[in-house]
């Protein structure tokens, strides 16, 4: 059985019976008991858990079988899976035990998936690289001194290698969509409020963060769909509303709308990924797309993506610890007034009164009307997904000190939050699919963005760069 099929060719051979469930899932195990230790990927596992639901699924499960019948997958260790702790990279939370798994988890078990483990993260979701001091530090299958990206990491890295056939992410900065660019595989951020996140936090919250989303990471376009279809919907206890999406405008790129946005001038991206982004462009034009290159929306991108740090800031701030609000007011008070680095922007919205937030929210409002303006216009807008492919490992000192060179242009390594963040202060939707490898072997995704509730239009035009490139190939090494 080939580890690397997409997770609805495993679900076809589960349900024909061609496999049984428990084959299937031993088969996975049986991987990530030879393989992990040489990406520590799966930190968290519950084979007997498993098996226990593949048996009850081939003892009489197929009659109702749902779309990811017997599919074994894992899940971001930031979810809760009853009885292990969910700790988000922090130690103290070690002797944390969840007491039912988190409603995502819940939904794709009732689609039929069996959830067998938990995956690698950041300390607090909150970095490019997937190490902390609970579980250590995970590598790509690409290339081991490289990271799989974060804060979804150990997930992309998971499913890149072929330990799992599929895997539940999360996204308030890039989160699914970096790793997903880093490990050569697709992923999806959904419009945000599309799929609840209960039981995606540390903390007994009932409100949804702003910006936050969770979604799935996978070896193929169709198999977003799936999962997107699984984890949609609002919390069964706020009542029983759902959100209809609407499908596709066109289904082939004959009469698709594209625009492409390559670069962006003072915001340094490298040469082969505006390459690669381009050339996504050009594959779907030559299908028969109608393809803008220099097509934007009507903003200063400038302030748009200041408008998106200001508003992350506030996002995270109701979960930072009292010691980390206090340091940020110390390097506020000591930042130059012409200090304009990302890190410099988030750190002034500490203390943000509440009448500073309605102003912001006020003018991303304006600026939600120009991207509906825009997308009156093309169905999706196509940009990277990163400044560059996947970074050396980094764990020196907090992330606000890093700098990195791209290009051969140094940059502080927080300002890469651009391209994941143009998109994400306004709540679109968008999908990465892999499109090509950089000369050093590494992968290249391209990220497709569409308007608010668009997400199986990003989605069905991943698909159609998956016809055009080929879509996921597995690293070399992890047959």
């Amino acid at each position: 059985m080939d580890p690397f099929l997409p997770a609805w060719r495993l679900a076809e051979l589960t349900t024909s019976g061609q496999i049984g469930c428990l084959e299937l899932l031993d088969t996975y195990i049986d991987r990530v008991e030879r393989l992990d230790i040489r990406l520590n990927a799966v930190v968290v596992r519950d084979f007997e858990r498993a098996r226990a639901r593949a048996r009850g699924l081939d003892d009489g499960g197929r009659a109702s079988a749902g779309p990811l019948f017997g599919v074994p997958m894992t899940v971001k260790e930031s979810f809760d899976y009853a009885g292990h702790p969910t700790t988000w990279g922090y130690q103290f939370r070690l002797g944390h035990r969840a007491a039912v798994d988190a409603l995502a988890v819940q939904r794709l078990e009732a689609e039929g998936a069996v959830v067998f483990g938990k995956t690698n993260v950041p300390v607090a979701l909150a970095d490019w690289q997937s190490y902390n001091p609970v579980y250590g530090t995970t590598n790509n299958p690409f290339d081991a001194a490289h990271t799989p990206g974060g804060s979804s990491g150990g997930g992309a890295a998971a499913c890149a290698a072929g330990l799992g056939g599929l895997e539940l992410g999360s996204d308030i900065g890039g989160s699914i969509r970096v790793p997903a660019h880093f490990c050569g595989i697709f992923g999806h951020k959904p419009t945000w409020g599309l799929c609840h996140g209960r039981g995606h936090t540390m903390a007994d919250t009932a409100s949804v963060p702003d910006i936050a989303v969770i979604g799935p990471l996978a070896r193929s376009a169709r198999d977003l769909r799936t999962a997107l279809a699984a984890i949609a919907g609002p919390d069964p206890a706020e009542g029983p509303a759902q959100i209809v999406l609407p499908a596709p405008r066109v289904t082939s790129p004959a009469g698709l709308r594209v625009a492409v946005w390559s670069h962006q001038a003072g915001q340094v991206t490298d040469a082969e990924t505006v390459a690669c982004v381009e050339a996504a462009g050009k594959a779907l034009q030559d299908a028969g797309a109608r393809v803008a290159f220099a097509a934007r929306p009507a903003f200063d991108p400038t302030r748009a993506y200041h408008l998106y740090l200001q508003l992350l800031d506030a996002a995270l701030s109701a979960r930072m610890p009292d010691q980390v609000v206090e340091r940020r007011r110390a390097a506020k008070a000591r930042l130059a007034a012409d200090d304009m680095r990302a890190d410099a922007v988030m750190v002034r919205s500490v203390d943000m009164l509440h009448r500073e937030w309605l102003m912001l929210n006020d003018a991303r409002g304006h600026m939600r009307r120009a991207w509906g303006a825009f997308f009156q216009d093309f169905d999706v807008l196509l940009c990277p997904a990163l400044a560059t492919q996947a970074l050396p490992h980094r764990q020196d000192g907090d992330t606000w000190e890093r700098r990195l060179t791209v290009d051969g242009i140094d940059v502080a390594y927080n300002d890469l939050l651009f391209w994941p963040g143009i998109t994400c202060a306004f709540h679109l939707p968008a999908t990465v699919a892999p499109v090509a490898q950089s000369k050093a072997g590494l992968p290249i995704g391209v990220q497709i963005a569409g308007r608010l509730y668009g997400d199986l239009t990003t989605i069905a035009v991943a698909g159609m760069l998956e016809a055009a490139f080929g879509g996921f190939r597995a690293p070399a090494g992890w047959e």
